[in-house]
């Protein structure tokens, strides 16, 4: 058996450490590429010269996506109208490669909060097995366009 010297240790160690170093630089070299912007929502297919959209319902950023908030802008109830935002959210994440497995976070608004209640029975179950982080809030002066709820997520792909 041949016994290490104190000398072929540190160059063996040093050699490593070289490769190491390599290899952390192509890492870190691969994730500084640009990831690319893509428009999944309404200036997705604009023509040359159209105005720019005032927002995107959907656009991803690498693997990131994110969807704007949707609302429901009908009479009904609070669970009426959280099933029908939820499932046009999953329309437009499947449209986008994506799913309701696959959304990290949640933001919720309520015109009125003691609609909370109402909106989880709805929304419950519908993001799988680990649901998203969440937030719900009930801004002050209500939901634009007079829904009762507004939902937006975000999502990978």
């Amino acid at each position: 058996m041949e016994k290490k010297t104190r000398r072929s240790m540190l160059k063996g160690a040093a050699l490593a450490a070289g490769a190491a170093t390599l290899t952390a630089a192509d890492a870190v070299a691969q994730k500084t590429e640009t990831p690319q912007k893509k428009n999944y929502g309404y200036g997705a297919n604009r023509k040359a010269g159209e105005p720019a959209p005032l927002f995107n319902a959907a656009i991803s950023y690498g693997n990131m996506l994110f969807l704007a908030g949707v609302g429901y802008h009908k009479p009904g109830t609070i669970q009426e109208a959280t099933k029908n935002v939820l499932d046009e959210l999953e329309q437009n994440l499947k449209a986008a490669g994506s799913s309701m497995d696959k959304v990290l976070k949640v933001n919720v608004y309520l015109n009125d909060i003691k609609d909370y209640a109402g909106m989880n029975e709805a929304y419950k179950g519908r993001f799988g097995d680990m649901p998203p982080v969440r937030t719900t809030i009930a801004p002050m002066g209500g939901v634009p366009g007079n829904s009762l709820v507004e939902i937006d997520v975000i999502a990978y792909i």
